[in-house]
């Protein structure tokens, strides 16, 4: 049986006591994301456990997983969590600062029904911060736990002035946990269908014959990126060249095609 896009699991954490844990995180302990391509901005994190192999400590591996010191000093951790019953392969706590954006990719290790699953427990999440699966905003609060299907396209815009700060779990597909995803299905929040950064952009060209021409004329890519770009800034749209280039290479190919096939 395929994955769900998303689940918001029926299950309980200790948030205010995963906060003061989190309180007690050394400023110095946070590290950046080892996927320097994928994101502008602060996005940083400090593992709690991970693999014996990593190459960072935030990086994934294949060895058993190791419990690092931020969870061997501080029992409320896995106090905070004890009410999930999980087979846990990571354990990192995920900042994304101001202004921070993660571009759109995919988790291709998550892919497959004996990948791991990994849940999201958002610890701090300001009210403009978006998480994007699919080009569908997912509701996440703080305090829930959620288990999300990254091996599909996502992205995540901070446009608040604070942190957002998610407690990240990779885990074994369990049939505990297997059952909950299953079983928070039901009455999990809808996720918001809304605009993709390309659309608006679109909607402007097919009202305007002598635009969508010129950009149907270009024959460079690049010259094209950056040509689509000059056309969305004076229209008053905010596109970036990552969200232009994530959408040619994930999927929006009736975008790309239009102007080029």
């Amino acid at each position: 049986m395929s994955r769900p896009a998303c689940s918001r699991l029926p299950v309980t954490v200790d948030l205010p006591l995963l906060l003061q844990a989190l309180a007690a995180i050394d400023e110095q302990a946070w590290r950046g994301h080892f996927n320097r391509d994928y994101f502008t901005g602060d996005w940083s994190g400090v593992a709690l456990i991970s693999s014996a192999d990593a190459l960072t400590e935030l990086s994934p591996g294949q060895a058993a997983p190791v419990p690092r010191t931020p969870w061997l000093r501080d029992e409320r951790w896995q106090r905070g969590l004890h009410a999930l019953s999980l087979e846990i392969v990571s354990a990192r706590l995920l900042r994304l600062g101001p202004g921070g954006r993660i571009h759109e990719h995919r988790d291709y290790d998550l892919d497959g029904p004996q990948a791991d699953l990994r849940l999201h427990i958002p610890l701090l999440s300001p009210p403009a911060v978006d998480f994007w699966l699919e080009d569908r905003r997912v509701p996440m609060t703080v305090g829930e736990c959620w288990f999300l299907d990254l091996a599909r396209a996502h992205r995540v815009d901070n446009r608040d002035a604070s942190a957002r700060i998610h407690l990240v779990l990779d885990c074994r597909p369990t049939a505990w946990v297997l059952a909950k995803i299953a079983e928070g299905l039901r009455d999990t929040p809808a996720a918001q269908t809304v605009d993709s950064p390309l659309q608006p952009l679109q909607r402007v060209l097919d009202g305007d014959a002598q635009l969508a021409a010129t950009l149907q004329a270009i024959g460079d890519p690049e010259t094209f990126i950056e040509r689509t770009l000059q056309l969305a800034a004076a229209q008053g749209l905010a596109l970036t060249r990552e969200e232009l280039r994530a959408a040619m290479r994930n999927g929006r190919r009736q975008w790309n095609e239009q102007w080029h096939g």
